[in-house]
């Protein structure tokens, strides 16, 4: 069988490692000139790490990236709202959380694949489904023919709109800039082994330390959808607005190009009943694309991955139904639940009003440190080893 995959993001090209994994043909097809290495910072959880060691590329994704001990979230002053141990979460359920540029771990992706399997520069204008398989047709004329079809071209993407035309993304209410900056300890004062969110009435920052002394920051502020003010927004804009915040916020900001500067409103795609139609399936962000706050729209397109390359292992064609069905069954209930959590999290993270924000500052050290690892258990609770060998 052969399958054809649209999009070579994370999900796409993880799909393609692991249905190759399994003895299934998959080639990719994107449309943009080249696989795009653009991006910021990525938070892989151990989850995410135990699925990359079944596509095998989990060691070069630890040595690339940088492994952190505890994720800690400030008041804007630098009071200690919560801090949780991530390390010793991870250690129960194998191996640690780790950071990494969203280039580098591309380019794993890429290396793990046989030469041939990307192809470029071929943007999927229409499909159709029959009963020998599925023919896609690309907006340069060509077509291909295959035995499924795996939609993996993000929240945006063209395949689910076009079979679920009413399941549209929904603006967040906030937009978020982010970057990547080398980080001289001699410049910057911050601990390489510690995450740090900062909630606070003008807005959300976050410090990610990544691997070769670089930092990947984040800042986030409530805002109508496609506001020209923030589309315009410098790093002075941004130090102005954090000025207040405690350090190293605007030295990191201070020591940041507007060059270096991406800018996205935040969207999500509301939770969908269906991942499965005939012989194509949504995976990634094209099934469940959520909001960053809690580390998992690449984890859960890995995991998506190997879940069902490893539900197709050794399926006859007649049984493929049956095969993408188990995989709708078992994505959809822990998507939908990751989704939603993750969407409580950035309203509780996003508050600006003074009463809620007083509140929750009070209330939230009160919180034991057993819940917020109850949550990582969550994450990282999944069913992956031995799914392809």
């Amino acid at each position: 069988m052969k399958v054809i995959i649209i999009g070579a993001g994370i999900g796409g090209l993880s799909a393609a490692i692991a249905l190759h994994k399994v003895g299934i043909d998959a080639k990719v097809y994107e449309s943009k000139p080249s696989v795009r290495f653009l991006g910021a910072g990525l938070g892989i959880g151990a989850n995410a790490v135990r699925a990359l060691q079944e596509l095998g590329g989990g060691d070069q994704v630890l040595q690339a990236g940088r492994r952190l001990d505890e994720l800690r979230i400030l008041t804007h002053t630098g009071k200690l709202l919560q801090r949780t141990e991530t390390s010793a979460v991870s250690r129960k359920y194998g191996p640690d959380n780790v950071t990494i540029d969203r280039g580098r771990l591309l380019q794993v992706l890429m290396d793990a694949l046989p030469d041939q399997t990307i192809h470029t520069g071929r943007t999927c204008r229409s499909f159709e489904q029959h009963h020998a398989g599925i023919t896609v047709t690309f907006e340069d004329g060509s077509t291909e023919e295959g035995g499924l079809l795996i939609a993996a071209d993000g929240i945006h993407s063209t395949i689910r709109t076009a079979l679920l035309p009413s399941a549209q993304p929904r603006y967040a209410g906030y937009t978020c800039w982010r970057a990547v900056i080398q980080a001289d300890p001699e410049q910057i004062d911050y601990d390489p082994n510690v995450f740090i969110e900062t909630w606070g009435r003008k807005g959300r920052f976050g410090i990610v330390p990544l691997a070769d002394q670089h930092i990947y920051w984040f800042a986030c502020m409530n805002a109508a959808a496609r506001d020209p003010r923030f589309a315009a927004y410098t790093t002075q804009d941004l130090a102005g607005r954090f000025q207040d915040y405690h350090a190293p916020i605007t030295q990191i900001i201070q020591h940041t190009s507007d060059e270096q500067l991406l800018h996205h409103d935040i969207y999500y795609l509301p939770p969908i009943r269906r991942y499965a139609f005939g012989r194509t399936v949504l995976l990634g962000d094209a099934a469940h694309a959520m909001t960053p706050n809690m580390g998992q729209g690449a984890g859960q397109a890995i995991e998506d991955a190997v879940i069902l390359a490893g539900h197709l292992k050794g399926r006859h064609r007649e049984q493929i139904d049956e095969a993408l069905s188990r995989y709708e069954k078992e994505r959809i209930r822990r998507t939908r639940s990751i989704t939603l959590r993750s969407n409580r999290v950035g309203m509780v993270a996003q508050m600006e009003s003074r009463i809620p924000v007083a509140v929750r500052d009070s209330l939230f050290p009160l919180v034991p440190g057993r819940v917020m690892e109850k949550q990582l258990e969550y994450l990282y609770q999944v069913k992956l080893e031995g799914l392809l060998s």
